[in-house]
């Protein structure tokens, strides 16, 4: 487990499924991923580019040589932040991803800001259906669900997308949920054709989920804004290719909202020097 894990991920336990004779999806799901290898974009076929950095097959920073950073905001639950999100990027006429569950697109409360962002010409993706833990926090290399849910979970959440008029050839990478994977879960997710990518650790950004109650989990976000800079100052390749990801939306019981010093930020790191760009600018 990296460093930051134990900030970044709520331990929420084994996943439970429960399967019945009339699954339709059970028997069909590698039927599907034959389509999905076919009918997908291109970026799960191709070694990761040079320049690129890859942890456990997923790509979590692009080229360093570059003084470019990629907003990565991922959403289940919680969608609070999608507007001030959204009019920050439009006041400083930059694109970012958003990596989203197939709850999240299927929310009928969501649907606006999910069209909102899309005609804004965002990236929108995949985070997985159902936000399921794919590997043990404590062995990673130990896998909590089967080949055929993968897959099953990975196929809604793109039948969900397919609604906003996202395409699969759009949506190459794939984001894990928690941003927790292993070997394997990247290698099945390049067997359906897609991608793996994940944020770059460091900074503590995608700690912007806990809330006072975690006690000791919990990050400010006055914290999280000086540990973001604090990592700049102190590499020599500063955020160059950098993944920062946030959350779109938080818990009720964190009011310290870090979307709320967005605008700050990328103010900052623009005044450094920095561009915002989409990881598929980088990754071909």
């Amino acid at each position: 487990m990296n460093s930051e894990s134990f900030f970044v991920f709520p331990y929420i336990g084994k996943p439970f499924f429960t399967r019945t004779r009339a699954d339709p999806m059970k028997n069909t799901c590698f039927i599907l991923a034959l389509c999905f290898t076919v009918l997908s974009s291109a970026h799960g076929q191709n070694p990761p580019p040079k320049g690129s950095e890859v942890q456990a097959g997923g790509i979590i920073r692009t080229d360093r040589t570059k003084r470019q950073i990629h907003l990565v905001f991922t959403g289940h639950e919680f969608a609070d932040g999608g507007s001030v999100i959204q009019e920050v990027l439009r006041k400083h006429s930059i694109k970012a991803s958003f990596f989203l569950t197939g709850d999240f697109y299927r929310n009928p409360q969501f649907a606006d800001l999910l069209s909102a962002l899309k005609k804004d010409g965002h990236y929108l993706g995949a985070h997985s259906d159902k936000h399921l833990l794919y590997c043990s926090w404590e062995k990673r290399d130990s896998l909590l669900v089967t080949k055929e849910v993968f897959c099953r979970d990975v196929i809604d959440n793109y039948r969900e997308m397919e609604r906003f008029g996202i395409k699969r050839t759009d949506a190459g990478f794939f984001m894990p949920p928690f941003e927790w994977y292993n070997d394997t879960i990247s290698a099945w997710t390049k067997e359906l054709g897609f991608a793996l990518i994940n944020f770059t650790p460091g900074t503590y950004s995608n700690a912007d989920w806990t809330h006072p109650e975690l006690g000791n989990q919990y990050l400010s976000t006055d914290t999280i804004y000086a540990r973001i800079l604090r990592f700049e100052r102190s590499r020599p390749d500063g955020l160059n290719g950098f993944l920062l990801l946030t959350h779109i939306g938080t818990d009720p019981r964190r009011q310290d909202k870090f979307y709320s010093r967005l605008d700050e930020l990328v103010t900052t790191l623009k005044s450094k020097g920095y561009r915002f760009t989409l990881p598929n600018d980088s990754i071909d």
